[in-house]
């Protein structure tokens, strides 16, 4: 199959090629450039003015949300049916040109986006490429335990407990047992801005942070926490996770450290701002948007100090398939165009464990491939315009 559009992103160049066009054969890209060889029987399909780039990476996502009270819907529905649930959204993510994601929890569904991730890769649903966590871990009475409702009715925690260091690597062994990827740890929480001062509540000790990436370690995997600010965010960075997720403030030495050890920020800024636009009252709609605020200030600051970014939207509590908001935020916020590009597709495969396979259109790369209308590096907006859709070489929208 041959691809052909009016211009193609050579994002590791940081360049646009105009024309464009990208040979596939199976689920592979074998040549890319202003032009390339047309084999006897290969079906061209031309996108005309368009943009041919690499499938989007989001992140941070959670395939097992959907817009409504969190706390609520992980109460009420069954893990079957927001299995199913899970199925749509995937579906949604991919069509919107997400084409590789990282789940950061199922919000209390277990170990179910193992079946999700595998039904995917058996081509029996379609959907991005997954690296999943399982339930994310936290400590009893943290971020995503049941802490509002009537303690006699036992409502379960949306995360796993884990108490110490001893607990920390049960937990994490039992999570790689059912299937995940990678762990996703909640650090911080809860959070509040205070006269423009934001303050946070930190989960584990540098000391328990460190064991549990020392044991994800010994199987080759990673461990990636939620941490909005310090001193967590510092614990997180001197114990070598591979990413910070949210990361609303960053000390100096924080900074530092991450940029010395290339540990990622992922800001989501787009649950963020959708909280503050779909607020319950005007105060709470306030307190979201001071957030918001803090949020940009601190990352201009990080942007400044050059620490690692890649792109999550921690998409599920707003609409999945209109994640490419992130980006655009990015971008309002104070990185370049090109920048967030080659933040979420060469960082993002590097953050989700697939660097040289995906994030770029180059041969040996897996084929996946996306068209959007306009130039991305002109007009960030373009990722909100896909028309075509492919992932290991087959089409899943034209």
């Amino acid at each position: 199959m041959v691809l052909h559009a009016a211009r193609l992103l050579d994002v590791k160049a940081g360049k646009i090629i105009t024309p464009g066009e990208v040979l596939v054969q199976a689920e592979w890209i074998v040549e890319v450039g202003a032009a390339v060889r047309r084999p006897a029987g290969a079906e061209v399909i031309d996108l005309g003015d368009r943009t041919l780039m690499p499938g989007l990476i989001d992140a941070h996502i959670h395939l097992f949300l959907h817009p409504g009270a969190e706390d609520l819907q992980t109460v009420e529905e069954s893990v079957p049916q927001r299995t199913i649930i899970a199925l749509a959204a995937a579906r949604a993510d991919l069509m919107a040109g997400f084409t590789a994601e990282r789940d950061m929890g199922t919000e209390g569904a277990g170990s179910a986006d193992t079946a999700v991730r595998n039904a995917i890769d058996e081509g029996l649903f379609p959907g991005p490429r997954l690296r999943i966590s399982g339930n994310a871990i936290d400590i009893l009475g943290g971020h995503e335990d049941a802490n509002k409702y009537n303690p006699a009715q036992h409502v379960l925690s949306n995360a796993t407990y884990a108490n110490n260091k001893d607990e920390l690597v049960a937990a994490i062994r039992q999570q790689f047992k059912e299937g995940a990827d990678f762990i996703k740890i909640y650090e911080t929480g809860p959070d509040s801005v205070r006269n423009g001062q934001f303050a946070t509540v930190y989960q584990y000790s540098e000391a328990e942070l460190r064991a549990a990436v020392e044991e994800a370690a010994r199987t080759g995997k990673r461990v990636a926490v939620h941490a909005t600010g310090e001193p967590g965010t510092l614990f997180a960075a001197k114990a070598g996770v591979v990413s910070i997720d949210h990361a609303n403030q960053l000390s100096d030495e924080t900074m530092r450290i991450m940029k010395e050890k290339q540990i990622f920020a992922v800001p989501t800024f787009t649950i963020f701002e959708y909280f503050a636009e779909h607020a319950g009252s005007a105060e709470q709609a306030a307190r979201e948007r001071a957030m918001l605020d803090l949020h940009e200030k601190e990352f201009r600051k990080q942007v400044a100090a050059v620490v690692p970014m890649a792109v999550g939207s921690d998409v599920g509590p707003f609409p999945h398939g209109t994640q490419a908001r992130e980006l655009v935020l990015m971008v309002k916020f104070g990185m370049k165009p090109l920048a967030v590009l080659q933040a979420d597709l060469l960082n993002g495969a590097k953050v989700l464990g697939w660097e040289g396979q995906i994030g770029a259109l180059e041969a040996g790369y897996l084929a996946d491939v996306i068209a959007v209308e306009g130039d991305p590096v002109q007009d960030i907006g373009a990722v909100e315009r896909v028309s075509f859709v492919m992932k290991g070489g087959v089409v899943y929208r034209k």
